[in-house]
């Protein structure tokens, strides 16, 4: 499997993912995400696997999420549905993987970046991280983040709090808040991860397999409904053209500074 925007090594049992469009902060387009969500299912498949570190390329961010120079080209609900359904297909794989998965975080992790964060097992990062969901400020409803993923792990009144205000956690908010397992050196993230990871990977297989199975299990109500409130949401959004202009606005404002 190649692709330029997708590298991946093994290390001692240890499948290491990095995403490498550091140019665009590791943001994902329909297509780069659907290439993640095949080589994680694979990966996932790979008995000589036994554990999963993901990462980004370059030292500003993990992930800054969707590339809105796609998603401001949505016409309407349709695109938006199809968008949702395979966001839902690749957080499914994610889920799915019964192995330890660790995110290495070496920077910005936003919107679905920042979720995906969480959907791992655990997250180590730098001082310099910061993480969070402005979604609502590009006039897009943030349903699947708060209710399938937020809610449990930090609360609903915390919750409420990061989506309406789109705000970003510095590296120790997240940690105090439960969103940040370690802080570490900045070089020290991706091996520390790595480690970690080869940790987690010798526990008990069969004990850890059924551990990650049964989560997803309980957890999987709670995951289908987020998602099926945010598909008619997000339809309505895309529907009225709000997300686009604000989408619009966006580029608008980066050309000028790039251009000052």
């Amino acid at each position: 499997m190649t692709d330029p925007e997708l590298l991946l090594r093994h290390e001692d049992g240890v499948a290491i993912v990095t995403l490498n469009n550091p140019a665009r902060l590791n943001a994902w387009t329909s297509a780069m995400r659907a290439a993640l969500g095949r080589m994680l299912a694979q990966i996932g498949a790979d008995d000589a696997v036994k554990a999963v570190v993901l990462t980004g390329a370059g030292e500003r961010a993990f992930c800054s999420g969707q590339d809105f120079s796609e998603s401001q080209n949505f016409d309407g609900g349709a695109d938006a549905d199809r968008w949702l359904a395979a966001v839902k297909s690749f957080y499914e794989i994610i889920r799915s993987i019964e192995k330890p998965t660790i995110c290495a975080l070496n920077g910005l992790a936003a919107g679905s970046g920042f979720q995906v964060a969480l959907l791992l097992d655990y997250r180590v990062g730098h001082a310099g991280v910061t993480m969070g969901q402005p979604e609502l400020n590009n006039g897009i409803p943030s349903v699947v983040g708060p209710w399938a993923i937020f809610a449990e792990r930090i609360g609903v009144a915390r919750s409420m709090e990061l989506i309406l205000t789109g705000r970003m956690i510095d590296a120790q908010e997240a940690r105090q808040i439960g969103l940040l397992n370690e802080i570490v050196p900045p070089a020290q993230v991706l091996p520390r991860s790595i480690a970690f990871a080869r940790e987690l990977g010798g526990k008990p297989p069969v004990a850890l397999r059924l551990t990650k199975r049964a989560y997803r299990e309980a957890t999987q109500p709670a995951f289908d409904r987020a998602f099926q409130i945010a598909e008619e949401a997000q339809r309505q959004a895309f529907a009225s053209g709000e997300p686009q202009r604000c989408m619009e606005e966006f580029f608008r404002i980066r050309a000028a500074r790039k251009s000052a």
